[in-house]
């Protein structure tokens, strides 16, 4: 099987790990590989875990890895990190890569419906399996499709393209990719279609509902830093200001020390910092990636490490 998709901030995020050689590191979102390959060149007796959700990515990392003995393939989500590597006697990592959102495979696979380029049923599920976003948009109150279409897409026409939804199901079920890409755009003024494509951010709002994306997010981040020994690395791909916001603000609260008000004489509440940030603003794509993989243009990348304790 074939799993097209370049990774982004290659050489940064694999970089800002800082990898030791006889390290353990876990790549969250291991998709085609592509980060999980460059972790495993600079492993010699370490061991890298890959982990995804989707059956399609696990296949091929499984058959790509399959003569390494550093590597470890896990079919889970990455919100379960945590237990999925507890239940394999590993309580601790020297670093863990995430690299968050649609792979490019997903996107350029169209049954896989995740793309309004492309007509196709109208899916989306990351790991292939539970509710769809077909059964999202024709089961779902008019209320509830405005509020996820406006808080994760950030679409300032939720409620109408909600509204064109609701009144196109009285008819027949929405179904495929273009059936719902064609009623957003018949719900969004002229103007707005003329300035490109309008049912982009209703298609990743869906998305982010269909797969739980931002809920995985902060329980993966959670578990990332749980496990990390002291000393150990944390580094994070976005791809929407969303994803971003929540990493930016997580890895801060890691790093902040004393809560007290600023008007107490003397610390009373013991907090420490538990990070430092590695990144001070987020990495992007420089140009030359750019011109290569137009999908990098989004990506934005933050690095933190550990403390090491009692120090």
């Amino acid at each position: 099987m074939e799993f097209s998709h370049t990774p982004v901030l290659l050489n940064e995020a694999v970089g800002g790990l800082d990898i030791k050689p006889n390290g353990i590191y876990v790549d969250g979102t291991a998709g085609g590989g592509g980060h999980s390959a460059e972790i495993l060149k600079r492993l010699r007796l370490g061991k890298l875990i890959s982990i995804d959700q989707d059956p399609d990515a696990i296949a091929v990392v499984t058959e790509r890895f399959k003569d390494n003995e550093n590597s470890i393939i896990i079919k889970g989500n990455f919100s379960d990190m945590k237990s999925l590597l507890n239940n394999r006697g590993i309580c601790q990592v020297d670093g863990v890569l995430l690299d968050i959102g649609v792979s490019s495979h997903q996107l350029d696979t169209a049954e896989r419906g995740f793309s309004f380029h492309e007509d196709a049923p109208l899916d989306m599920r990351m790991s292939q399996s539970g509710p769809s976003a077909a059964d999202l948009v024709n089961t779902l109150s008019q209320k509830e499709l405005s509020r996820i279409i406006y808080m994760y897409g950030e679409e300032k026409y939720a409620d109408s393209i909600s509204k064109g939804i609701v009144k196109y199901r009285e008819e027949k079920p929405v179904e495929t990719t273009f059936e719902l890409a064609e009623i957003i755009r018949n719900s969004v003024p002229e103007r707005v279609r003329r300035a490109g494509h309008p049912a982009r951010k209703t298609f990743q709002a869906l998305r982010i509902e269909v797969n739980h994306e931002l809920d995985a997010l902060k329980s993966g981040l959670s578990d990332a830093f749980e496990l990390l020994a002291p000393g150990g690395r944390l580094a994070v791909i976005t791809f929407h200001s969303l994803e971003d916001r929540i990493v930016k603000q997580t890895m801060a609260d890691w790093c902040r020390g004393c809560t007290c008000p600023k008007d107490f004489p003397v610390c009373v509440c013991g907090n420490k910092p538990k990070a430092e940030l590695i990144t001070r603003k987020p990495v992007v794509a420089n140009q030359q990636e750019l011109s290569t993989n137009p999908r990098s243009r989004s990506a934005k990348l933050r690095i933190c490490r550990k403390i090491i304790e009692n120090t």
